[in-house]
């Protein structure tokens, strides 16, 4: 009798408990809400595209039932947002290291550029860098590149979120011959991707130096219309930041605010120049910041003034920039470990940019900055289910004490285990579910042969 009571009471729990596609379960859930809630054997319950709980395994289990389960004895997490990179320069990685920026664009890439990106180039590219991000557990990229159409298809290909940024640029490129011409292309990507579930389209002026007030005043215009971010290269390099101050009297972001540039979203990539009167701008005009800490050390740029963009309330993003030589990999791990230290041992103080800050800027933060945050960045529910499972089994995730300094200190993105994009799961333990790797390998190795003879060529 009791043996049939206990049976009966589960048989109504369970048809009592709310369908669902997945229960994600993991010794610890890291969900980067406004509370920060960290879940003890937590679980996230998924339909469709969207989370619908977050709690307890035990709350979970009672109340939904599903048809996939994933299970890990480590950590779920939401999954990284690079906020600023140029994805299909991964056909590149390395051909120009050691180089000051001006040196390195100037001398090396927009020739190497010149001379071997075309669409296909742009596709296979971005193919790699989805491959690489995906598996070190990146969810959602910014990009600024050529044929960025050519970008979203193989971004919707890989199952990734992308802001990706239509290039604007004063002088000839693989894509457009003008600015004008690029303009014109730009409204017509906008257009096309309006209102998709992965990508979010936008206009990116390449930075102040290589483009007209006017080019940058239209391209804010298209980003105004179609209600999306501007993406656009602000004060990189001291060299950048003086001449402007000599041909204008001004920072490259009072000129930026003079001309409208900053009426509206605004991704601004690396602000390592910046005073305090343009720090000051910046959070007046809800401008977000893409900090490339990786980039911005190779290149000798200088190091973003972090504290000061966290005391004056602006929100901040990390991002890996291109791996063709100003970074050679897509890993937001080793970024977060690196902002966090960079500020440390600038500022001589231990205790700058913890390591909640620090994922909070490859999560949340990022979210923010891209004007995403009620869509992803934290694990809610209602939220997109973005999420990641990290594995804690290995020698360098022994003993676990802080969750947010071991995905930040100690973890490596080899140790990302599964990716879920919108409710589609990318990576399997370890597997691309939706590229083939091999053939992506084989591709870039076919391009490795034909960049290197090119840069023979005289």
């Amino acid at each position: 009798m009791i043996r049939s009571f206990s049976l009966l009471l589960l048989l109504v729990s369970t048809l009592a408990a709310e369908p669902v596609d997945w229960i994600w379960t993991a010794r610890w859930v890291v969900t980067m809400d406004a509370q920060r809630h960290v879940y003890d054997h937590g679980a996230v319950a998924i339909r469709g595209e969207r989370i619908v709980a977050v709690g307890p395994q035990s709350r979970i289990d009672r109340d939904f039932q599903p048809k996939h389960r994933l299970a890990i004895d480590g950590i779920l997490s939401p999954g990284f947002i690079n906020t600023h990179t140029h994805a299909a320069m991964s056909l590149f990685r390395g051909i120009a290291d050691d180089l000051r920026l001006q040196d390195w664009l100037q001398n090396y890439i927009f020739p190497a550029e010149a001379k071997n990106v075309t669409r296909d180039f742009v596709r296979w590219g971005t193919r790699l860098a989805c491959l690489e991000m995906a598996l070190s557990g990146t969810t959602t990229y910014t990009d600024m590149y050529y044929f960025e159409e050519t970008v979203a298809e193989a971004t919707k290909e890989a199952g990734l979120r992308g802001v990706l940024g239509q290039t604007i640029i004063s002088f000839p490129v693989a894509d457009y011959k003008t600015p004008q011409a690029a303009l014109a292309g730009t409204e017509a990507f906008l257009q096309r991707f309006q209102n998709d579930s992965l990508i979010t389209p936008a206009p990116a002026p390449h930075a102040l130096y290589t483009n007209s007030d006017e080019s940058i005043k239209a391209a804010r215009a298209l980003a105004n219309k179609y209600k999306v971010p501007l993406i656009i290269h602000v004060d990189e390099t001291k060299k950048e930041h003086e001449d402007t101050l000599n041909a204008r009297k001004m920072t490259p972001v009072k000129v930026l605010d003079s001309i409208g540039a900053f009426n509206g979203r605004t991704v601004a990539a690396h602000a390592v120049w910046v005073d305090d009167a343009d720090i000051q701008i910046l959070k007046a005009r809800g401008v977000g910041v893409a900090h490339n800490p990786s980039s911005n050390m190779k290149l000798a740029s200088g190091v973003a003034p972090l504290l000061k963009f966290f005391s004056a309330g602006i929100n901040v993003g990390l991002g890996t920039d291109g791996v063709a030589g100003s970074n050679n990999d897509h890993d937001l791990m080793e970024e977060m470990d690196l902002a966090a230290k960079l500020q440390k041992v600038t500022s001589m103080d231990p205790r700058s940019v913890n390591a909640y800050q620090a994922l909070e800027m490859a999560t949340i933060g990022g979210a923010r900055v891209l004007g995403l945050d009620a869509q992803i960045g934290s694990l809610e529910a209602g939220k997109r289910a973005d999420i990641i499972a990290i594995r804690t089994d290995q020698p360098h995730a022994a003993p676990l004490y802080n969750v947010y300094s071991q995905i930040v200190y100690a973890l490596k993105a080899s140790d990302v285990r599964d990716v879920m994009v919108n409710g589609q799961v990318i990576v399997r333990d370890r597997k691309m579910q939706t590229l083939d790797s091999a053939a992506v390998l084989k591709k870039a190795a076919e391009y490795q042969e034909k960049v290197a003879a090119s840069l023979l060529k005289k």
